[in-house]
């Protein structure tokens, strides 16, 4: 069968890992076989173990952390590249579409970069992601950015993330997380789950938080995430979060760190919170969507097309600000009705548009387009 290489920049299951394991069944099922790319240890691996996927050791970070000069990344990559010469590589981020572009033009090997992240990129990156036959982005504003930053508008295409609808779906909470806590059964739920970070803004969260604690006396918050940044200023942000967990807040916000039960873990929740600064297609919000999970959200980057006005499927509000985040979050909480109406129309929008399977189909065009199978 002809062989895919999905190349991964690092060993942590955050959105971009979750996306592409999203659709290698359906991959699988189309007749390619899927072969990962990525560093040989951590969650990353332990999955693809777990399917049985071939994994080829690739770090770009020596042992200290510290990041590989690009030049001698190309050259490692081109050398296992061409001993396998797969059909197609599929750069699974921005940052390893920039890495892999010139190789596979090089190679003369059909590539595909996905765009995850909507940054600010050099003339050099530009040309860089221009060499591959396609790039994908995740939502129309990703690829809106990127070409108006350079990016090719011929090559650029939007490609949505799907999730496994089954796996998160409505469910009756059980209660196991107010068990876990020591909560009594009537504390009501708010989560944020995503790296912690300034981008995710789980400050703007506690800020609201902290001043709605009088009108909404038994609400727990959960913070559910790590940071995977080792910059001062990530230490630092984390340390300010639960600094901030303090005063009014106290016992009242739990850090559950990282987690592999988010799917149960979505319907214990009355309300997931999202302040994210930017998002380009935060894939929270789509799990969140399918499980049925009242949603409050930043109308940041592709947040919008997740959750369009018209469907009313979800609270959307101004980024960095706390006073209307609250105000949406006490709405909510304050009308049970409504909560049940966004979360049907939120369900409605993940089977529409969002179902995994749909997602592979999808991606699965693009490689025949290019590779052809």
């Amino acid at each position: 069968m002809p062989e895919i290489i999905l190349l991964c920049e690092y060993p942590t299951l955050n959105g971009g890992e979750r996306s592409m394991l999203a659709v290698l069944d359906g991959v699988q099922t189309a007749g390619f076989t899927p072969v990962v790319m990525a560093p040989p240890e951590g969650p990353l691996a332990d999955e693809l173990a777990g399917r049985g996927v071939e994994l080829l050791s690739f770090q770009c970070r020596d042992i200290g952390g510290v990041r590989i000069p690009t030049d001698l990344l190309r050259g490692r990559l081109e050398q296992l590249l061409s001993r396998r010469r797969p059909a197609l590589l599929h750069a699974n981020s921005l940052s390893m579409g920039r890495l892999s572009g010139p190789v596979a033009a090089q190679l003369e090997l059909p590539s595909v970069a996905h765009l995850r992240d909507i940054i600010k990129l050099s003339a050099r990156a530009v040309a860089d992601l221009n060499c591959h036959a396609r790039l994908l982005a995740v939502s129309r504003a990703t690829r809106e950015y990127h070409v108006s930053g350079g990016l090719s508008a011929e090559k650029t295409c939007v490609l949505y993330n799907g999730v496994d609808l089954d796996e998160f779906r409505p469910r009756s909470p059980t209660g196991y997380l107010h068990r876990e806590l020591g909560l009594s059964a009537e504390a009501r739920l708010i989560g944020t789950i995503g790296q912690i970070g300034l981008r995710k803004g789980q400050d703007v969260l506690l800020r609201a938080a902290a001043t709605i604690t009088d009108r909404i006396p038994n609400v727990h918050y959960l913070i559910v995430g790590q940071r995977n940044s080792e910059k001062a200023e990530s230490r630092r942000f984390e340390n300010d979060l639960h600094g901030a967990s303090g005063g009014p807040l106290l016992g009242r916000v739990h850090f559950l760190g990282r987690r592999n039960d988010v799917a149960p873990l979505l319907n214990e929740l009355t309300l997931l919170v999202h302040a994210a600064r930017q998002e380009p297609l935060g894939r929270v919000l789509l799990e969140a969507a399918a499980a049925g999970t009242p949603v409050v959200a930043t109308e940041v980057g592709g947040t919008p097309e997740i959750f369009p006005p018209q469907c009313e499927a979800a609270r959307l509000v101004k980024p960095d600000d706390p006073h209307s985040l609250s105000a949406a979050m006490l709405e909510l909480l304050d009308d049970e009705p409504l909560r049940r109406r966004i979360s049907a129309a939120a369900r409605l929008r993940a089977e529409t548009c969002f179902d995994s399977r749909t997602a592979a189909g999808n991606l699965l065009q693009h490689y025949r387009d290019i590779a052809g199978g």
